[in-house]
């Protein structure tokens, strides 16, 4: 195969082509700037475009001047219609592994994946569309997880699922977004830094599942549970954490499920689920320097006490100023703000 370089001019398109493209040239041109020209077109000895019409019109619009071809010489008319149709149909029989795509598009940081069209309503239309000839159930399950929700396990009235007292602490604490990329495993992973990461485990349990059995073991997830959010989202968020929490166990992984709260009202549930006397985790991030965010902080500590009994807490983000009445404290820094200060 020899690939020549043409001028953009020089090419034309299939008059006939039946495929509509315009929509796609946007993404197509953005995916050129970003990675390069890397699959060259397809032409006939007289230029005509086989295939790579989107590719072109991307080329035009971004004012590249040649790209590099292929010549169709070998084939015969019939088979240069034919291989037209069959180039642009063949990819619309492939389907996605949904668990898959969501650990490979959570890896991406430094490239915004919807520039490309990767947008969670389109999978999840699709994913619906598929499963829902067979089986709707099935596809309610997965998106919230409920195959895992045993309610025989739970507790209060929001059923929240139950985390056993695994008495666990950390000799050292990494972030979930280095699970993939560390080689340490002599430590835990806590969910503290960012929701976005740790959506990723909500949405592909089994995945991240085995790679948490690495480590020592793991804090649940700190879905936020801001101030101005809906009741109910915060409500989701303390029930996201303990269903976690209650799968890597069940997995055979350390857990010490991590605590939080926002104004009193949220006190209805967000103790629910843990273990009279448990270890638990909380985090002082974003407190210290926050006069209302430390009142609501202490407030919400006060209940936690009151109502679990806690035997130890694993503070995270350092000492404040609260007096934790012989309560056993196990401190960890936010290594991502020593490494800013460092």
């Amino acid at each position: 195969m020899e690939i020549i370089n043409l001028k953009t001019k020089d090419i034309k398109p299939y008059e006939n082509n039946p495929r509509h493209n315009d929509d796609a040239v946007d993404a197509v041109a953005k995916s050129i700037k970003e990675f390069g020209f890397l699959v060259p077109c397809v032409v006939t000895a007289g230029n005509v475009l086989v295939t790579g019409h989107t590719r072109l019109k991307a080329c035009k619009k971004l004012g590249i001047k040649q790209i590099p071809c292929v010549r169709a010489e070998n084939l015969t008319d019939d088979q240069i219609k034919a291989f037209r149709l069959a180039d642009n149909k063949v990819s619309e029989i492939a389907t996605w592994d949904y668990d898959m795509l969501a650990v490979e598009l959570g890896d991406i940081f430094d490239i915004d994946m919807l520039e490309f069209g990767f947008e969670l309503d389109d999978f999840e239309f699709s994913l619906s569309a598929e499963v829902e000839q067979d089986n709707e159930r099935l596809r309610t399950d997965n998106s919230y997880n409920l195959m895992y929700n045993d309610q025989s396990r739970t507790d209060g009235w929001f059923q929240m699922p139950i985390i056993k007292n695994d008495d666990y602490t950390p000799s050292d604490l990494i972030g979930f977004n280095y699970v993939l990329n560390t080689e340490r495993r002599d430590c835990g992973v806590h969910f503290y830094i960012d929701d976005y990461q740790f959506e990723r485990i909500w949405n592909a349990p089994s995945v991240y599942i085995e790679k948490l059995q690495e480590f020592e073991g793991a804090l649940t997830p700190d879905f936020s549970l801001y101030m101005d959010m809906p009741m109910a989202t915060k409500i989701w968020n303390v029930y996201r954490s303990r269903l976690i929490g209650q799968i890597c166990q069940d997995a055979g992984i350390r857990i010490t499920p991590t605590i939080s709260w926002a104004e009193p009202e949220t006190y209805k549930f967000c103790f629910d689920g843990i273990e009279q006397g448990a270890t638990v985790s909380v985090s002082t991030v974003g407190v210290k320097n926050n006069k209302d965010a430390l009142t609501v902080w202490r407030d919400g500590c006060d209940a936690m006490i009151e109502k679990i009994h806690p035997s130890k807490i694993l503070l995270y983000g350092g000492m404040v100023d609260y007096d934790f009445s012989g309560i056993e404290i196990v401190e960890y820094v936010n290594h991502v703000t020593e490494n800013m200060k460092g």
